[in-house]
Parts: C-alpha cells; structure tokens; sequence
C-alpha cells in the first residue's frame, strides 16, 4: 500500500516529521511525504489556507501519478480537502477530520488544542460542517504559533501540557484532539505530561487512509 501525506505548507521539517511519525506505524507500507514548496511556511487562519489549495491540488495529481492509494492532507485545517476529493481517483482523507472521525468511533466526547486563535473559527466550521459538533465541547488555542509547536522546545511542550489538562478541567472531557500537525511527534511526551486519551489526526489518518484504500481496492 502506498499512502501519500501532503503538507499543505512550504515546511520540509514538518512534512518529514509527520511521515517519520507514520512510518512507525505502516510497518510494509510505503509512506510518501509531499511539501507545497509555494505554500505559506505555515497555515495559520483562511487566508493562508487559501492561498495553500493551488499548491494541495497540483500534489494531489502528482501522488495519483505516482501511484499512491489514499492521499492524506496533512494540516489540522483539511486545507483543501473537498477540492481535493473532487479532483481525485483514490480517497483522500484530512488529518482534522480523521482525529474527529477516530474520536467518535472510540465514542469519546472530545476538546480540541489549536496553536492560535486564528485557527478556532476555521476548525469549528469544519466541526460543523464534517457533523461532529455533537462530539465536541470546545476548540481552544494554545495561543502557539505553528512552526513553534513543531520545533517541540521543552517550554513548548510544557505550555501545551498546560493548555491540554486545563482544557480538560474546564470542559468535563477526558480526551483532547490535538489541533496542529506539528503536534504528533510530541504526543507521546505530551500524554505522559497529562491526563487522558491524546487523539492524533496523524496517526489517526493513517489508520483510515489505510482501511479507506483496502476498500476500494476491493472494488476493482
């Protein structure tokens, strides 16, 4: 099986972390990381999704000619994520709506921890409009900056702690979605630091992309 994860923003650093996270887990599977080298250097409110999506939808036919069998968009945001399913022949799944999507089929009321605030409203519109508001408590920011969230300092990731187990209390949930790509590989320190189930889309997508595939591979 060959799954594709494209990073919607011009970040080599972030797209090789996201695949390192996934190849922990694709055992045989060829994992392929694809960066929109003229994306901003990271998505952080509509303005750079959208200035993101020419750039998404050029490598979404450029996994399919190189044959991968599911496309993953890689930004918490599913920048591009419709556009992208119009234009392609294999499934294409977003890292958001993946986490959602895990979260209610493990049945878990969840909160979501962002990086800025900027990114709140575009995340509960996909909430909304992916049905998963009756999931979802709240999306709150870790008031972080994304490049700075992937660079994983200590001060970051005790700063995301914080916000996680915070989120937690406030809201009555046991489970927190973490809202940026640049947060999987430090989920695992950040679950030993907090309370509760830590829901990865990273890791999340790869586990459907996969399923998705083997689907429809089946019906051919």
């Amino acid at each position: 099986m060959r799954i594709a994860y494209i990073n919607p923003n011009a970040t080599e650093a972030m797209t090789e972390r996201v695949t390192e996270v996934v190849k922990t887990l694709s055992g045989t599977d060829e994992v392929i990381g694809y960066t929109n080298v003229d994306g901003p250097a990271a998505i952080q409110g509509p303005e750079d999704g959208e200035t993101a999506i020419k750039g998404v939808l050029a490598l979404v036919g450029t996994a399919i000619a190189e044959g991968a069998d599911a496309i993953v968009i890689a930004c918490f945001d599913d920048t591009g994520l419709e556009a992208a399913r119009a234009k392609s022949t294999v499934p294409v799944l977003g890292i958001g709506q993946a986490a959602f999507t895990m979260a209610t089929l493990l049945g878990k009321r969840f909160s979501v921890v962002t990086s800025l605030a900027v990114s709140i409203p575009v995340i509960e519109k996909n909430i909304v409009q992916q049905n998963f508001a009756a999931s979802c408590q709240s999306v709150q920011a870790s008031h972080l900056p994304v490049l700075t969230i992937d660079e994983g300092s200590a001060e970051t990731r005790e700063t995301l702690a914080t916000a996680i187990q915070k989120t937690m209390a406030t809201d009555g949930v046991d489970t927190i979605v973490l809202g940026c790509a640049g947060m999987a590989h430090l989920r695992d320190d950040l679950q030993r630091r907090t309370q509760g189930l830590l829901l990865d889309g990273v890791r999340a997508s790869y586990a459907l992309a996969r399923a998705c595939a083997v689907y429809a591979n089946s019906n051919h």
